[in-house]
């Protein structure tokens, strides 16, 4: 007996050090996702700015991979957050641009929040043993919007929030970081997954006074923006330094991006922006200078410039450090797949993500996607840049369409990253083929909103018409009371889906609303139904 326990040993002890380590269970990794705003790709050092400094941005890239063709798939903020919730294209949930008052939204064709059913990265993290967290920028709904499902409705476990919906207490944007550190020190046992989704570079620019005293030198309007682009890269030095001091940082993935490109720069300096959403006033978009890195277009562009933004990751002992993946086009619906096989999260058999998993990207191979990506741009088309509806890209070549497909325009990317020379001429096959990939795409694309995402609480008053005030506050009962008898027109105490629909303007969606407030569903609004509780 004893020499065979003897032979045993020996044999385990000789065993090739690959069978040891395949057998023995592996050690997820933590998922650390720093989201800025209105950040441009040009917007750092390590990409070739001369003015702004980002040194630990810089130190990011030395220590990981800088992804050189990453796209969001929306120019503006909720549609491109949407997507890296998701993994699906935002269009799917009819969210075509930012999250704005009910009316607006009802206007645009889009719900009030983004649907809480919808599959999300940190659910199907969570429900694999994860601890998640969000901090920062929310922008799912709207802060005029009552009945928002909140962040804990998506998969998350805790969460500190601005650009919430109506009577959120709104996080001090300059603490996300800080937020997000405590909560890295408090898991560190366990498998993480954060989403630190700062304020910087967005409008209203509340820089510190420190960063304000430090950058002095520089004209007023370069002051004001390098100062926010030093507390927002201090936001990663936090995260860095946190990651470290915790014990955590080789086993952790750390990734850097923006929800879109830089915003336009304003001719004339303003007075002070106020935000309500944030709950906070600063500098307006004059003093946005931000930069593309010579991309074409800025945010609301659906060229480069405006949805071609910073993704660096370091994933230590995994992901290279020092190298520029100058070919991978990584798209913001690739992240869920991606990450979670990254944690080896085994996708349910329902979820049927837009996005590929590019783990292989991360472990540096430059390869090439098999499907081709999508946006659709519903937003303003006032400038030279934003007339496209569709755009198209399939392998090197990028094609943008007007809605019904009569105008288009061809460019080859990354030959042609600036898109500045246009080949529809001498490729038509190219054309034709895209073109009806685009229209086909189009065709699998809602209609309207799902009527569950639609707040039962609508501010009668248009945007067009703001009411006076700080902050335009949501519609208190007792206004909505008043308007519900101006509409009841036969002053019979209920109003009608007719006296309903003929109070505001035209909307294919006021049907649906009218039937999420008549809760006993026999056609008719009483005034308690409308209104909710007044307070006596």
């Amino acid at each position: 007996m004893k020499q065979i326990i003897t032979i045993l040993i020996v044999l385990l002890l000789s065993a090739p050090n690959g069978l040891l380590a395949a057998d023995a269970p592996t050690k997820r990794p933590n998922i650390v996702y720093i989201f800025a705003d209105d950040w441009g790709w040009g917007d750092l050092s390590c990409h070739g700015n001369t003015w702004l400094k980002t040194p630990n941005l810089d130190r990011l890239a030395r220590e990981g991979t800088d992804f050189q063709q990453f796209n969001v798939l929306n120019p503006v903020c909720s549609p491109s957050r949407t997507a890296v919730l998701t993994g699906h294209y935002p269009a799917r949930y009819s969210v075509h641009q930012h999250f704005a008052a009910p009316v607006q939204n009802h206007e645009r064709g889009m719900p009030d929040w983004l649907d809480p059913k919808a599959p999300t990265l940190p659910r199907f993290l969570k429900q694999a043993g994860y601890s998640t967290a969000h901090f920062g920028k929310w922008h799912l709904t709207n802060a005029q919007t009552q009945g928002a499902p909140k962040p804990d409705a998506y998969g998350y476990d805790e969460y500190e929030v601005f650009n919430g919906g109506a009577g959120w207490p709104a996080a001090d944007l300059h603490a996300t970081a800080t937020n997000a550190a405590a909560f890295i020190n408090k898991n560190k046992d366990k498998p993480f997954f954060i989403n630190v989704w700062i304020h910087e570079s967005h409008t209203p620019h509340v820089p510190t006074k420190a960063s304000m005293e430090k950058w002095k030198h520089l004209d007023e309007k370069k002051q004001v923006y390098a100062a926010v682009i030093t507390d927002g890269d201090n936001d990663v030095g936090t995260i860095l330094d946190a990651l470290k001091v915790a014990g955590v940082e080789d086993n952790t993935i750390v990734m850097f991006s923006s929800d879109n490109g830089p915003e336009w720069t304003a001719m004339k300096q303003g007075p002070k922006k106020s935000d309500p959403d944030a709950k906070v006033t600063g500098f307006d978009t004059y003093y946005s200078v931000g930069e593309t890195g010579g991309l074409r277009g800025r945010k609301r562009s659906v060229f480069e410039g405006g949805v071609r933004v910073p993704f660096i990751v370091r994933w230590p002992g995994t992901t290279p450090a020092g190298v520029k993946n100058n070919s991978t086009n990584f798209t913001a619906v690739d992240l869920l797949p991606t990450l979670c096989a990254a944690a080896e999260v085994k996708l349910p058999e329902y979820y049927k993500g837009d996005g590929e998993n590019l783990l292989a990207a991360f472990k540096g191979k430059e390869l090439m996607r098999t499907r081709p990506v999508f946006w659709e741009w519903q937003g303003t088309k006032t400038e030279p840049d934003y007339w496209p509806r569709l755009v198209v890209r399939e392998g090197d070549w990028k094609l943008f369409l007007t809605e019904d497909g009569k105008r288009s325009e061809l460019y080859r990317i990354p030959n042609d990253r600036a898109e500045t020379l246009n080949v529809t001429k001498d490729h038509p096959e190219i054309v034709s083929r895209l073109t009806k990939l685009a229209l086909d795409w189009k065709t699998t694309l809602p209609k309207k909103p799902n009527p569950d995402c639609l707040t039962t609480v609508l501010d009668p008053v248009k945007p067009s018409q703001p009411k006076k005030g700080a902050n335009n506050p949501p519609v208190s009962p007792e206004e909505k009371a008043k308007t519900f008898d101006r509409w009841d027109t036969n002053r019979d105490g209920v109003l009608t889906l007719a006296e309903y629909l003929a109070g505001q303007k035209p909307n294919d969606l006021l049907e649906a609303r009218f039937k999420n407030l008549d809760k006993n569903a026999d056609g008719k609004l009483t005034k308690e139904e409308f209104v909710g509780k007044i307070s006596k």
